[in-house]
């Protein structure tokens, strides 16, 4: 794979910087860097299909959400395609760049049980997504984004399922509802 392109600009405003660094740090799984670009009542508007720690506001979500994307991915890299900036509000269309090489675990909205989990096939995938990331004073307050889940789960074998693959999702599963009960 080869390295995707980091545009910036001599004209790049301070919350263009903080929230290009926001997915730079997620991607490189940094999490030293966290405390110094979240504020401490940050929130990610999408962990609410991610485990329990994630919800929690501030720099600890962050880094749970970045524990959980890595658990799952690795060599994520975002190409940046188109960034407006209006006020606080930083929208950035780009693609993430990554491959799978562990389970991806979703969980319920509700209370964070393990919904589904996705074993790896090993594949890399180019997933195109929209964030739209809110600054005040130098940090992040609260993430969002729209993303190409379906496109990713295409790349990545997940669907359309074949019965082994489905097979390896029941028993993965299993695993992964049993891990999470013993740590109760």
């Amino acid at each position: 794979m080869t390295a995707p392109i980091q545009t910036t600009s001599s004209t790049m405003t301070e919350a263009e910087r903080v929230a290009r660094e926001h997915l730079r740090i997620f991607a490189s799984g940094d999490e030293a860097a966290v405390t110094a670009n979240v504020s401490l009542d940050y929130v990610n508007i999408r962990s609410l299909e991610e485990p329990a720690a994630t919800r929690v506001p501030g720099p600890e979500g962050f880094k749970a959400t970045i524990r959980w994307a890595h658990r799952a991915f690795t060599d994520m890299q975002f190409e940046f395609h188109q960034v407006v900036v209006n006020g606080d509000l930083v929208a950035l269309q780009v693609s993430l760049h990554g491959r799978q090489h562990g389970l991806f675990v979703v969980h319920a909205a509700d209370d964070a049980r393990v919904m589904d989990v996705f074993p790896s096939n090993g594949r890399s995938f180019v997933a195109k997504h929209t964030h739209w990331i809110t600054v005040s004073n130098g940090l992040v307050t609260k993430h969002d984004a729209v993303r190409d889940d379906l496109g990713m789960a295409q790349q990545l074998g997940w669907i359309p399922p074949n019965p082994v693959f489905i097979a390896r999702m029941l028993l993965a599963l299993r695993s992964e509802r049993q891990n999470t009960k013993n740590l109760k």
